[in-house]
């Protein structure tokens, strides 16, 4: 469920993992809180690049693939190391889900995830741009979260919803939408919570999402949820 990137120096032997994270973690960047003092719900979906010494090779090994793919001069890990730092300062919130109209091989993408293993792809892509050299004896697989919907709708940012008393029906579905699945439920709260989401979602075929600071509607569409273990080849 969490990839990263380790880097091995050829001259000193140091070691050190870059990782992408949810800085507060998943549930949190996956649903909002929801707080009495403020009407909108509270989002701690902030994502970031961290970069520390050390590589966990047992934790690696053990629970994933820990495996060379390739070499790379300081100039391209320097040149590496800037993008890194441009793109913490752009991409910087956390997707969960990857949208999508169905599970065929033609199906429409409606929304990217933003997540640990879109970090790794970006820094492959980037470092063959650069001109490293990437192979791998083992297949190249991750973990994707797919939501399938018809055509998202969009309804607007949290000004617009929340601060327009036109729209205070579509308010309170979202906070009722989102108080199904609010952090630290007791054991008869959260046996409700999950009936009222299979309801929502299932049933109803709704589902809100948020992304990007924007607020969609998605007409839930079979099988409206799948955990996958997929390959995606190296660039």
């Amino acid at each position: 469920m969490h990839d990263a990137i380790g880097f091995s120096s050829s001259e000193t032997g140091a070691n050190f993992t870059m990782e992408w994270y949810e800085l507060f973690q998943l549930g949190n960047c996956t649903f909002p809180h929801l707080r009495p003092e403020s009407y909108a719900p509270f989002w701690c979906n902030q994502g970031a690049a961290c970069f520390f010494e050390g590589i966990d090779d047992s934790h690696w090994s053990q629970n994933g693939t820990l495996e060379k793919i390739g070499e790379v001069t300081g100039n391209q890990f320097n040149d590496m190391a800037q993008w890194v730092q441009d793109d913490n300062s752009t991409g910087i919130y956390y997707e969960t889900w990857t949208v999508r109209s169905d599970p065929g091989p033609n199906a429409t993408v409606w929304f990217e995830s933003y997540d640990c293993s879109q970090f790794v792809h970006r820094t492959y892509r980037k470092l063959t741009e650069l001109g490293a050299k990437l192979s791998s004896r083992s297949q190249t697989n991750y973990t994707k979260i797919y939501l399938y919907s018809g055509e998202p709708t969009y309804l607007g940012n949290d000004s617009a919803i929340f601060g327009q008393p036109a729209l205070k029906n579509l308010a309170e579905d979202i906070r009722k939408f989102y108080h199904t699945f609010r952090p630290h439920q007791s054991f008869v709260d959260f046996t409700a919570s999950l009936l009222e989401a299979y309801t929502q979602v299932v049933l109803d075929k709704s589902f809100y999402l948020y992304y990007n600071f924007e607020y969609w509607h998605l007409p839930m569409k079979s099988p409206y949820m799948q955990i996958t273990y997929e390959e995606v080849p190296l660039p």
